[in-house]
């Protein structure tokens, strides 16, 4: 096959076998890589426990991984989450996906749970399990450097203090500066004792036509030339994520004191342009990127993207900029998820009505990540928390996920799309923002619901695709699916347009639709806390900020049921999975 290699690791931790599986080429077709096959290869598991050992995790590549299509180094892991219970996934930056295609592998599926700590190394078809003891209780940043004595190429990704210790919300660390953030998945690995993974491929990708693939990257670097928010002078490449730091202040949308206002005072001092004059920061990227998002500053710290600027500041009431720094720096070495983290340490000021010193912040996350000490009960995430502390309420999540850095208050797509999104509290599955905030491909009302859910619907399909070829989603802020087909029918020689691609989006979100719905998860989980709907943010002169109208989001939820092809509970139905070619389980759908 062309783009595809058709051969699978799969690594058994508990007895220390590896084996290749191959799949069918009708799979690749159907799934293409990434989200999609790793969705495909969770499914028959899916109903296993959080910590079981037989549950899989699955780190995938697509079929762009290791070519010349522009952001095609990242990769995709997905298994169910330990915070949540639904499934769980997340893309990932750096080398891992690049370094992984051209070992030859379209994914590794691990399973079992090694006897000791454990890393796995893979050198092209090479694969050794090696004990990791030694790097229990490091931090990410200790680890990376012992390995790199003697792994000086390729990419590594690790676990930190976090998931040793159990936290809920642990994230994988890769390449130093790069996370798997989301769900959970660093106490996945720690569950199955996998401390990390090392890969490093010396194949290449092949491509059935190089001139083809030529001409559609010539196509995508040009509309991305031209993008404001991507290359212009306040864009992503000069000040990474935190350049739309001022946009969401100005639209009040900035979550502020755990959700309950929506503008943070001094805000305008606390932006990109402030962290680039204090700190200096250089451009970096995942391999294969021309944009370089991220930042690095010069003493060698990862910059904040721009939801931990947000929740380590408004959210918790904080105007240090060295504070959010120290607070990001130290959940990378942790391996905590920064979202999850600054949402939590936020329910838990307004829980005990304290307010937080900078020591404060860092005793608690060192609590978080080390499971000693002040911030130990924070581990398990805002949602336990605040249910064991009799104020459920005060959890700013939903299916047990905590919500990013937009107040849905100020944008109904968001509000919608945090509240159906299978993994929970997410704004990446559809990012309404995109054209309710950044205006782009074209805007739309952001406090009206008219529309939005078939629109929510388009986009989760859409991504499901961006996140199974794989690309970066913030490159479709210029190009478009109709762009990546041409790379992905030059890249594997199966003719596709984007409509084509979409269908196969469409099932990738409904195969996790059904395995979410086989653990239960239905209507009463698509929801957002209390708080939204009543409770109005920040007004400002001409720009009101009222409650989410609890009746409109209902009626838009019912639609987006109907067009997705659910229930109205929200369930799947054999009608809809059968028409996506997707496997129906008599009696496996929780009620």
């Amino acid at each position: 096959m062309f783009g595809w290699t058709g051969a699978i690791l799969r690594v058994d931790l508990g007895t220390g076998a590896r084996d290749v599986l191959r799949l069918p080429k009708a799979v690749y077709h159907d799934y293409l890589g990434g989200k999609g096959l790793g969705g495909f290869l969770l499914r028959d598991h899916a109903t296993l426990a959080p910590g079981d050992p037989a549950l899989p995790l699955i780190i995938a590549v697509g079929p762009l991984n290791a070519t010349i299509a522009p952001t095609s180094g990242r990769c995709h892991l997905t298994t169910r989450s330990p915070l949540t219970g639904a499934v769980a996934d997340s893309s990932a930056g750096g080398r891992l996906g690049t370094e992984l295609a051209r070992a030859g592998w379209d994914a590794v599926l691990i399973v079992g749970r090694a006897m000791r700590p454990t890393g796995i190394e893979i050198d092209d078809a090479d694969v050794r399990l090696l004990d990791a003891s030694a790097l229990v209780g490091l931090d990410t940043q200790e680890i990376f450097a012992r390995l790199r004595q003697h792994r000086p190429k390729g990419s590594i990704a690790a676990t930190g203090p976090a998931a040793d210790t159990g936290c809920l919300f642990a994230s994988l660390i890769v390449d130093t500066h790069h996370a798997a953030g989301r769900c959970g998945l660093g106490l996945a690995a720690g569950q199955k004792n996998l401390k990390y993974i090392a890969v490093h491929g010396t194949g290449r990708r092949k491509v059935a036509d190089l001139a083809g693939l030529k001409a559609a990257r010539e196509d995508i670097l040009r509309l991305t030339a031209a993008s404001p928010a991507l290359m212009g002078q306040h864009g992503f490449s000069c000040f990474g994520t935190g350049s739309i730091f001022d946009l969401m202040d100005s639209r009040r949308m900035m979550p502020t004191d755990n959700f309950a206002r929506t503008r943070f005072p001094g805000a305008e001092h606390l932006n990109a342009h402030a962290y680039k004059a204090r700190y200096q920061p250089r451009r970096h990227g995942c391999q294969g990127c021309h944009v370089l998002c991220k930042k690095i500053a010069a003493d060698g710290r990862s910059m904040p993207e721009f939801e931990t600027m947000s929740h380590f500041t408004a959210l918790i009431g904080n105007t240090d900029l060295e504070l959010v720094m120290q607070a990001g720096d130290l959940c990378n070495r942790l391996g905590l998820d920064t979202i999850s983290a600054g949402s939590t340490l936020a329910c838990y000021r307004e829980v005990t009505g304290q307010n937080l010193s900078g020591e404060r912040v860092l005793e608690l996350l060192t609590g978080m990540g080390t499971g000693c000490g002040p911030g130990a009960e924070l581990a398990v995430g805002s949602a336990k928390y605040s249910r064991a502390q009799g104020r459920p309420e005060l959890s700013m999540s939903v299916k047990g996920l905590e919500l990013p850095a937009y107040d849905p208050r100020g944008a109904y797509g968001m509000a919608l799309a945090y509240a159906i999104c299978a993994r929970g509290g997410c704004h990446l599955r559809a990012y309404p923002i995109s054209h309710e905030i950044l205006r782009k491909p074209v805007a739309t009302d952001r406090f009206s619901f008219s529309g939005k859910a078939r629109i929510v619907k388009i986009a989760e399909d859409a991504n499901a695709v961006v996140d199974s070829l794989i690309a970066c989603k913030f490159l479709f802020f210029a190009a478009s699916l109709e762009e990546y087909a041409r790379a992905f029918t030059a890249v594997t020689g199966v003719a596709a347009t984007a409509q084509d691609l979409l269908l196969i989006g469409e099932r990738i979100d409904y195969q996790e639709r059904l395995m979410n719905a086989r653990n239960g998860f239905s209507a009463k989980d698509d929801d957002l806390p209390p708080r939204f709907f009543a409770e109005e943010g920040s007004s400002g002169p001409g720009l009101p900020i009222p409650p989410v109208p609890r009746a409109d989001f209902l009626a838009c939820r019912a639609a987006y049921y109907r067009i997705r092809g659910l229930t109205p509970d929200g369930l799947p139905t054999r009608e809809t999975a059968e028409r996506l070619g997707l496997p129906w389980f008599d009696n496996s759908i929780a009620r």
